[in-house]
């Protein structure tokens, strides 16, 4: 007698494994499989005829099992051409790396209702971290984890930022690849969470944040699992005013998919083939190859289903403020004649899902028509990532780090400070240093952080401080999203890597806040001020932005920002000059008295008892000029960043 029934299961009954009356129920796309079967302590791990799904007529197959309870252990056992063998739902919840089994898991987490409203996006400041690297408390031998980042919330709520995006989080096979190369969508990375025997403390001091606030403390249960613990990141993060953004992979999936995986998921011939496996029969992908893995097979609607699926779970389940999509481009181009359709699709679906969510595409070249309304053709995403102002920008710093007093490209930089296509600012994300950018591959081959670049002999001189200020002064007061790297707020002048056993020395360098450095406190003070002034001052968030005057050899920038239709202006003046500049005659956009709202110089050996500047306001009398029907004469710091906001 099968154990398998038809009990509560309808054409709504969801993929995976979800409780229901006294059992569970499952659900899984079989492709061609012959047979499909559920094992576990529930109802045995020997496939037989009473262990078998239900198949329906689109290749499903499904079942009610009696008895199956929470955090219980799981896997299929699928039948196709090739033979049969185990595989891993791939809607699976979680997962139990070390067994190799899935979780069956209810949704029980003890959420704290705070009213927490997801930003505006022209309010978005993102902080980029990888979660095993970010912050390492027990490092050797312990990676971070997903709580180690909830610990540094307050900090990042200190500091100013209004989202943190999270490299990818999902399962993934092999050891190191930034997360980018998971094969198991659903279940978050059982290496970023804390075991059972090593939780007590992280309650303990999860709990203390909670009474801080007055909110009702975790129970031990609540914190059990990667999967509870991710929770207890995005709940925390709510709580201190943080909007989460989870990096997800729908390009591709791979390297490492293990016989287990989705990888030839219904076990046709073909993946023993040698060489090469005859992906057309591997169910979920198609021929292409891409970073190691494969190409999702976007003409299938199972396949489509499967992801957007996993978008939409990831905002419903786990209650995030937005998405980043990781190579957008490869599903347009890769994925082809079927992949833009995809992304409209997507895209429209997490926006009925959750309407301000923020939905952020990396597509290379930046195409402005990802943004542009699914409607009217485009992929229909919120904002983009955008390489203009960080290859100008660094070019510019790089350039300023040459001795000499020579010509600096700073009208090339004025000119880059707008991503070319895009109507407003909020629809493409910026910033000059990036998870991508300076990590550290195995030949060495990215980048430089800022730190670095501004100074290459020695990344703590006055001209490395000073440069960096300046670089992130840009970033934070230029139109668009900025994004920050972990560590970028305080002078972190090494590359980074997910490896931390073969690379110890790359470790983000928390130590030096406490004693050792203190331009790294100085640099923090200044991030943490500047991002306060973009609160105090909406220019720097609104839509109106005009370059008002670039000197290549003078080394100067100017800009102005204002809210359309209610004024705030506000003048941002930059320079990469190593001497201080006087009387230099700046445009304004009003004659009067102009405040002096911001002066980096001023954290230079906070406080810096040398600071050159313009006593706090100026008075702007003078003759039309860069467009302006006033002008004033200032005095512009070496190596600086000035704002000045009408009084």
């Amino acid at each position: 007698m099968s154990l398998v029934t038809l009990d509560y299961i309808t054409e709504q009954t969801p993929m995976g494994a979800n409780l229901i009356g006294d059992g569970a129920t499952f659900r899984v796309w079989g492709g061609t499989a012959r047979e499909v079967h559920i094992l576990g302590p529930f109802i045995g791990w020997t496939p037989s005829d009473a262990t078998r799904l239900i198949p329906t007529e689109n290749g499903h197959w499904w079942g009610f099992v009696r008895g199956a309870k929470d955090r219980q252990h799981y896997k299929l056992w699928v039948v196709g051409e090739a033979g049969g063998g185990f595989k891993r739902d791939p809607y699976a919840r979680e997962l139990d790396w070390d067994a190799g089994e899935c979780v069956i898991r209810k949704d029980d987490f003890a959420w704290h209702d705070t009213g927490y409203v997801t930003p505006a996006f022209q309010d978005f400041v993102i902080y980029q971290l990888h979660v095993g690297t970010f912050y390492t408390p027990r490092w050797p031998p312990a990676l971070g984890t997903f709580l180690d980042v909830a610990e540094k919330l307050p900090y990042l709520a200190d500091l100013g930022v209004t989202a943190i995006q999270l490299l990818p989080i999902q399962e993934f096979q092999t050891e190191f690849s930034l997360g980018y190369n998971g094969v198991d969508y659903f279940s978050p990375e059982s290496d970023f969470s804390v075991s059972d025997a090593d939780l007590p403390p992280y309650v303990e001091r999860l709990n203390k944040l909670l009474t801080d606030c007055a909110l009702s403390p975790y129970e031990f249960e609540h914190l059990r699992g990667e999967m509870n613990q991710l929770k207890a990141l995005v709940d925390l993060a709510h709580i201190y005013g943080i909007a989460v953004i989870f990096d997800v992979v729908y390009n591709h999936a791979g390297g490492d998919f293990g016989n287990e995986s989705i990888y030839f998921f219904d076990r046709q011939h073909g993946q023993d083939n040698n060489p090469p496996p005859l992906f057309t029969n591997s169910l979920y992908f198609g021929e292409k190859e891409h970073a190691g893995g494969r190409v999702f097979d976007f003409g299938k609607p199972q396949v489509c289903a499967l992801l957007i699926d996993n978008a939409r779970f990831l905002l419903t389940e786990y209650k995030i403020d937005g998405l980043r999509y990781d190579q957008t481009s490869v599903i347009d181009h890769d994925g082809a004649p079927h992949g833009w359709q995809f992304l409209q699709n997507l895209s429209s679906a997490v926006r009925a899902t959750k309407p301000n969510a923020l939905q952020k595409a990396e597509y290379w070249g930046v195409n402005p028509f990802v943004t542009t309304p699914s409607e009217l053709g485009g992929a229909g995403f919120d904002t983009t990532l955008a390489d203009g102002l960080r290859i100008t920008l660094r070019s510019a710093i790089s350039a300023a780090s040459a001795p000499g007093d020579h010509p600096v490209p700073m009208a090339r930089l004025a000119e880059s400070l707008w991503q070319p296509g895009f109507a407003e600012h909020w629809r493409f994300v910026q910033g000059p240093e990036n998870h991508d950018l300076v990590l550290r591959d195995s030949d060495n081959s990215r980048e430089a952080r800022i730190a670095y670049l501004s100074d290459p002999s020695n990344s703590r001189s006055w001209y490395a401080r000073s440069r960096s200020r300046v670089a992130m002064g840009i970033c934070l007061t230029a139109p668009g999203i900025p994004m920050m790297f972990m560590g970028q707020e305080f002078l972190e002048d090494k590359q980074w890597s997910d490896n931390l056993a073969y690379r110890p020395e790359l470790r983000i360098y928390w130590e030096g806040l406490e004693q050792p450095d203190p331009a790294m406190r100085d640099f923090l003070r200044f991030t943490r001020e500047l991002l306060g002034l973009r609160w105090r001052q909406p220019a720097l968030r609104g839509n109106g932005f005009r370059p008002t005057y670039a000197n290549d050899e003078d080394r100067i920038l100017t800009f102005h920002r204002w809210v359309p239709g209610e004024g705030h202006d506000v003048i941002v003046v930059a320079s990469l000059n190593n001497s201080i500049l006087y009387n230099y005659q700046i445009g304004f956009p009003a004659q009067g008295t102009w405040l002096e709202v911001f002066n980096s110089d001023v954290y230079d050996n906070w406080v810096n008892p040398t600071t050159a500047g313009n006593g706090g306001q100026i008075n702007a009398q003078g003759v039309p000029l860069h467009g302006f029907t006033t002008s004033a004469s200032i005095t512009v710091p070496a190596n600086s960043l000035l704002v000045f906001a009408q009084a």
